[in-house]
């Protein structure tokens, strides 16, 4: 078994397109002391978004964050302008980083099928 698997094939040949961040409130942080940073960080938000490098965003349906999808090109860029946002700054949210990119298994429709014969 020395040929790589498909999986792995794909794997390799992936491109992040984006990463996607979930942002969670911290369990000690209250309310108040989000709501209180909250102006600076909508406005640092919307920045980044007409500025291009927040391409979706959404809330938590249960309450405690939001979700970005950010239009950068690895985990440490998206890193870097998340860190730069006040709720970062004041410690206040829990940031998850996951890069994406395009569906890998759409690549099957794109193989020659007499090569997979």
């Amino acid at each position: 078994m020395t040929e790589p698997s498909i999986a792995q094939t794909q794997n390799a040949a992936s491109a992040t397109t984006g990463v996607l961040v979930i942002l969670t409130v911290k369990a000690n942080v209250t309310r108040d002391q989000v709501m209180a940073v909250m102006p600076s960080e909508v406005r640092q938000t919307v920045q980044l978004y007409v500025g291009g490098k927040i391409r979706e965003w959404f809330s938590r349906a249960d309450g405690r964050g939001a979700v970005f999808l950010l239009d950068t090109k690895d985990v440490a860029e998206a890193h870097a302008i998340m860190e730069g946002l006040p709720l970062a700054k004041q410690n206040l949210m829990d940031h998850e980083y996951i890069a994406i990119g395009p569906l890998l298994p759409l690549r099957l429709l794109l193989a020659d099928p007499e090569r997979a014969q």
